[in-house]
This record gives C-alpha cells, sequence and structure tokens, in this order.
C-alpha cells in the first residue's frame, strides 16, 4: 500500500502529524508513506525516519493553478491507495482535486465559529485537540491515538553546530502574532530569576527578525543571555533544545520542536486556547485564564480589548513558581 499525507505548513502544524506517521508504520511497516510540505517548512519534518518520500511543494515554480495540476498530474503517477489532507485550505484542495484519488480529511472547525470568533461575539474553544484531529481522519487504516508522542528529526551536523553549549535553558520569546508573545519585560526578569536560582546560562533563540527582541530582553536582564536570534537553523535550534535543561517559549513553533525532542517545555498561552495540545511531564502549560480569553484563533497584531491582560498579568514570579515546582 502507498499513501499520500499533505500537510503543507507551518513549523508546528507539521511536527504534529509525527504521531500518525509512527503509528502507521506500527500498524504495517510496509506502507510506503509519501509526504508533501512547503520548501519553507521542509525542516520541520525532514529525517523523520517513518516518511519513504519527502515531496517539497516550491511556491515558485508549484503555486497556481496551472502548475498544481502539472505538479499532481506527476503524483498520479505513484498510484495512491489513500490520499490523506491534513492541511485542507485551498492550495492542498486543488493538488487532491487534480489528483482525483480517494481522500479523507482534517475537519477543521466550524466556517460559521471561525467567522463568529473574528467578530469578537464567541470565544474561541478547540472542538479537540489538533493531533486528535488528525487520527480521525486515518480510521480507514485502524490506527488509534495514544497521546502526542512528537518527534523532531535532526543530524549529527546540526548537533556539532552547538556541541560547546553546555548547562543551559532555552527562550524562544518569538510568535507568529504579536498577542502571542509573552512580554519581553517578562522574559528577561525571569531570566535573572532563573540564573539566580540554578546558576545556569540563559540561550535565546528565534528568526532574525527577533534578534532585535531578543537583544531587549537580554538587557533587561543585565546581559546575562546569550543571543542566537538568527544564528541557529531549525535543525541546529532542535540540537540545541535537545540538550536544554528545559524551555521556556510561547505558543508557537519551538513548543513542538522542545517536546519532539524531548525536552521539558513551558508554553505560555495567552489569546489562544491551550485546548489545541495536551500536556504532560514534557508540555507544560502557563496560563492566566482571562475572562476575556481564548479570543483567537491564531493571535493577533493587537489586543482586541487594548489591554493585554492575558499577557501582562502573568509575572515572571509566577513562572518561576511554576518551574520551581517542576524542577525538583
Amino acid at each position: 500500500m502507498r499513501i499520500l499525507i499533505i500537510r503543507l505548513s507551518s513549523i508546528g502544524d507539521v511536527i504534529l502529524t509525527t504521531p500518525i506517521l509512527k503509528k502507521i508504520k506500527e500498524k504495517d511497516k510496509n506502507i510506503k508513506i509519501d509526504f508533501i510540505v512547503l520548501d519553507k517548512f521542509k525542516d520541520a519534518i525532514d529525517g523523520n525516519p517513518n516518511i519513504d518520500n519527502l515531496i517539497i511543494f516550491k511556491k515558485d515554480t508549484n503555486d497556481g493553478i496551472n502548475n498544481i495540476r502539472q505538479f499532481s498530474k506527476m503524483l498520479k503517477n505513484n498510484n495512491y491507495d489513500y490520499v490523506f489532507d491534513l492541511h485542507s485550505k485551498i492550495r492542498s484542495r486543488l493538488i487532491t482535486f487534480f489528483l482525483k484519488e480517494k481522500t479523507f480529511r482534517y475537519i477543521k472547525r466550524s466556517l460559521y465559529k471561525t467567522i463568529l470568533v473574528k467578530l469578537g461575539l464567541i470565544k474561541y474553544r478547540a472542538d479537540n485537540t489538533i493531533v486528535k484531529n488528525y487520527f480521525d481522519a486515518f480510521q480507514i487504516l485502524g490506527i488509534k491515538y495514544q497521546g502526542e508522542n512528537l518527534e523532531f528529526n535532526f543530524s549529527k551536523k546540526d548537533r556539532n553546530k552547538i556541541e560547546n553549549y553546555e548547562n543551559y535553558v532555552v527562550f524562544a520569546p518569538g510568535a507568529s502574532k504579536n498577542t502571542k508573545k509573552w512580554t519581553i519585560e517578562g522574559f528577561g526578569k525571569l531570566a535573572k530569576l532563573i540564573n539566580k536560582k540554578y546558576k545556569i546560562k540563559i540561550i535565546l533563540i528565534g528568526s532574525l527578525k527577533e534578534n532585535e527582541e531578543c537583544e531587549k530582553i537580554n538587557k533587561i536582564s543585565g546581559n546575562i543571555c546569550i543571543n542566537l536570534a538568527g544564528k541557529l537553523s531549525l535543525k541546529e535550534s532542535g540540537a540545541l533544545l535537545s540538550k536544554a535543561n528545559f524551555l521556556i517559549t510561547n505558543d508557537s513553533g519551538p513548543f513542538h520542536i522542545g517536546r519532539g525532542v524531548k525536552t521539558k517545555s513551558y508554553v505560555i498561552f495567552g489569546p489562544t486556547d491551550p485546548n489545541m495540545f495536551e500536556y504532560n511531564k514534557l508540555g507544560i502549560l502557563i496560563y492566566g485564564n482571562e475572562s476575556c480569553s481564548p479570543c483567537s484563533l491564531h493571535g493577533d497584531k493587537k489586543c482586541p480589548k487594548n489591554h493585554f491582560n492575558c499577557m501582562k498579568n502573568i509575572n515572571a514570579e509566577y513562572i518561576m513558581r511554576q518551574i520551581e515546582k517542576n524542577e525538583k
């Protein structure tokens, strides 16, 4: 049997497919798995041992209706028994439309709920976790959900890049939307508290565009942090996280990378619904549970109520107490 799985983006959502891949191979190691991902996000899944053929969708050459038609024509030669669309947006739906193979889709939230949330008429509540919803699409294969056992793979070369760093904690203060970011002041104060308590280094990671924010955090901390924002690839960041004592992160890709390399990860939620994921000893939730939260599907540029209490009311001392309870 040969199957195709489509999850084009983004980092976290791609990593959240890895429990599916593992369960399929446990069910039948002879099932061949092809996986389509956008070129921008290939490092989130590249190297996963359960994928037989990683197919890269290149936006500059494969995008657009005619190009997608040609892309799907190429895929049709693979004679898939089943196709699983875990992206379920226009681009992936066009791929499956032209492919014309039996397709099972990830069921997203109801459209009416999306509209009501965006209009500010209701709070957003996830119907189920993302991974459980993924599994629902695979009922025909007889695999069952057994937890968010994520995987993130990197090479020896990636590990060599960070081999000189020892005994440290990682902060990932970035996020795709502004309201998903805990405060710069909070991260800076927390760095001081952790350093004082545990006598340990604080390493800041993120993209190049987040370097300035990380510099501000370092300044608030009293320049005790090592700022690696923009200096590591995604794979190298995963290697760094694999050796970390623990991770402090927002609701963003590093949370899933951290869990994928089996590092304890404290995740800070504000405007988005933490019920999209499950939590255990590797994933520890920090959530203020403000009366107006969760107010957003994916975060926004600014707080719709202009107070940002869901993040501002979470202070460094509170997070430090959660760390002390779990780092005994």
